[in-house]
């Protein structure tokens, strides 16, 4: 898997390298099982700090995309791929839904509000 990163982005560097993760879930490229890059080649290859990786590793984790293992690295969480396609997809939405709000001035509470609303 190639991973990009645009230093003058808005979003950080650790959520584009969850959102990539994200995204290659959603269009198939990477399946229940398979391993990620580990973190210390990865920061390299993208001349990184190895913590940024691990942040967006955690996000994974937190999501229930990723399993990560001290010593045997991140790998995507073993189920059914179809689920875990849905769940990247809205997670995904979830992060632009919440970026559109922060432009608009709408803080969490108030998005959470229109949420329940809608």
């Amino acid at each position: 898997m190639l991973f990009r990163i645009d230093p003058a982005s808005s979003q950080g560097l650790a959520d584009q390298i969850a959102a990539q993760v994200r995204r290659a879930l959603i269009e198939g490229r990477l399946s229940p099982g398979d391993r990620l890059p580990a973190a210390r080649e990865l920061a390299e290859g993208l001349d990184v700090n190895m913590h940024t990786v691990l942040r967006g590793y955690s996000q994974l984790r937190e999501e229930g995309l990723v399993e990560v293992r001290r010593g045997r690295g991140a790998q995507i969480r073993s189920g059914d791929r179809a689920v875990l396609r849905q769940e990247a997809e809205l997670t995904s939405a979830i992060t632009e839904l919440k970026e559109l709000a922060a432009r608009l001035g709408i803080d969490r509470d108030q998005l959470a509000d229109r949420i329940r609303r809608a």
